[in-house]
C-alpha cells in the first residue's frame, strides 16, 4: 500500500473528508474556525513529532526545513481549513467540501506551466472529467439547505480553498528538502501551521482561550487523531504520486463530504449531485489508470 498510488489516494482523501462533518459540529459546540484549526494542526504536530521520536528519526529545524514548514503550513493546512471551517456555517459541510473537487485541475495548469510540459491525453481527460463531474455538482447546488440563497461573498471566497490548495501541491513537490521523510514533513507542517494561526489568533482576538473546546474533548480528539493520520499518508501519497495525482484527493473528500453530509448530518442533495459524483469517479480511475502506464 505504501508505494500503491490508488490507495493512498483513497486514505488520504477520505480521511480528508472527515474533516468537514467535524469542523461543522465544532461550529455547533461554539468553537471559531480560526481556533479550531489552530488546535487540529498543533495537536496533529505534536502526535506526529512522537510518532518520529518513537522512529528514531529527527524533525530538522535548519532555515530550509523551517521556511518549507512555515510556507506549506500557510498554504496548505491553515489558510485553507480556516476557510473552510468558516464556510460551512454559510454553505453547508457537504457543498463546502466540493470545493475541494476544483483543485486538481489548477494543479494541472500550474504544474504544467512551471514543468512546461502537459500529461498525458489520458492523465488530462480523467481530471477534466473529475473537474466535470464536481461542476456539475456545484451547479446542481445539491439542495442543501438552499445554499443559492447563500451570501455571495462566501461561494465567491470558497474558490480561494482550491486556490490554495493547489498551490501548496505544486510548492511542496518542487521545495521538497532532500533527504527529508514524509513524516518529518508532516509533523513540521502541522506545527508550521499552528505557529501561523495562533499569530492570527492573538492578532484577531487577543487570546487562546480553550474554554470552549472543554464541552466537546472527544471531537477534538478524534480531530487530532484523523489530522495527523491524514497527514503521515498525505506525504507518502506526494512522494509516491506527484503533485497532480496527489491533488485528486480533493475529489475524494468532496464524496467523502457528500456522503456524511446526507447520512451524518441530515444535508439533503439531488439527482444531479450524485451523477455529479459518478463522473468523478469515473475521472479518478481514468487517471489512476495513466499512472500506471507511467510507471509512477
Amino acid at each position: 500500500m505504501l508505494n500503491r498510488p490508488l490507495p493512498l489516494l483513497l486514505t488520504t482523501g477520505g480521511l480528508l473528508g472527515l474533516n468537514f462533518p467535524l469542523g461543522k459540529l465544532a461550529g455547533a459546540a461554539g468553537i471559531t474556525p480560526l481556533f479550531w484549526s489552530l488546535l487540529m494542526s498543533a495537536g496533529a504536530g505534536l502526535v506526529l513529532a512522537l510518532a518520529l521520536w518513537a522512529l528514531r528519526d529527527r524533525l530538522p529545524w535548519d532555515r530550509q526545513h523551517l521556511r518549507y514548514y512555515l510556507v506549506t503550513g500557510a498554504v496548505s493546512n491553515a489558510l485553507p481549513n480556516l476557510l473552510v471551517f468558516s464556510a460551512m456555517p454559510h454553505l453547508g459541510a457537504g457543498f463546502t467540501s466540493i470545493y475541494l473537487a476544483f483543485s486538481p485541475i489548477l494543479t494541472l495548469l500550474l504544474h504544467s506551466i512551471l514543468q512546461g510540459r502537459w500529461p498525458s491525453l489520458l492523465g488530462a481527460a480523467g481530471i477534466a472529467l473529475g473537474f466535470a463531474g464536481a461542476l456539475v455538482i456545484v451547479l446542481s447546488k445539491g439542495g442543501v439547505d438552499s445554499p443559492g440563497g447563500a451570501p455571495v461573498l462566501w461561494l465567491a471566497l470558497a474558490f480561494l480553498i482550491p486556490l490554495l490548495l493547489a498551490c501548496g501541491n505544486v510548492y511542496r513537490t518542487l521545495a521538497w528538502p532532500a533527504g527529508t521523510s514524509g513524516l518529518a514533513l508532516a509533523a513540521g507542517t502541522n506545527l508550521g501551521a499552528a505557529a501561523v494561526l495562533a499569530v492570527l489568533s492573538l492578532l484577531w482576538t487577543g487570546s487562546l482561550s480553550v474554554t470552549a473546546v472543554q464541552a466537546v474533548p472527544g471531537l477534538l480528539l478524534a480531530q487530532i487523531a484523523i489530522t495527523a493520520a491524514m497527514f503521515a499518508v498525505f506525504f507518502r501519497l506526494q512522494r509516491v504520486g506527484g503533485p497532480v495525482y496527489l491533488s485528486q484527493i480533493g475529489y475524494v473528500a468532496a464524496a467523502v463530504g457528500l456522503g456524511t453530509g446526507t447520512f451524518v448530518l441530515g444535508e439533503h442533495y439531488g439527482l444531479l449531485t450524485w451523477l455529479g459524483a459518478v463522473v468523478v469517479a469515473v475521472g479518478v480511475l481514468m487517471t489512476t489508470r495513466e499512472q500506471q502506464a507511467a510507471g509512477k
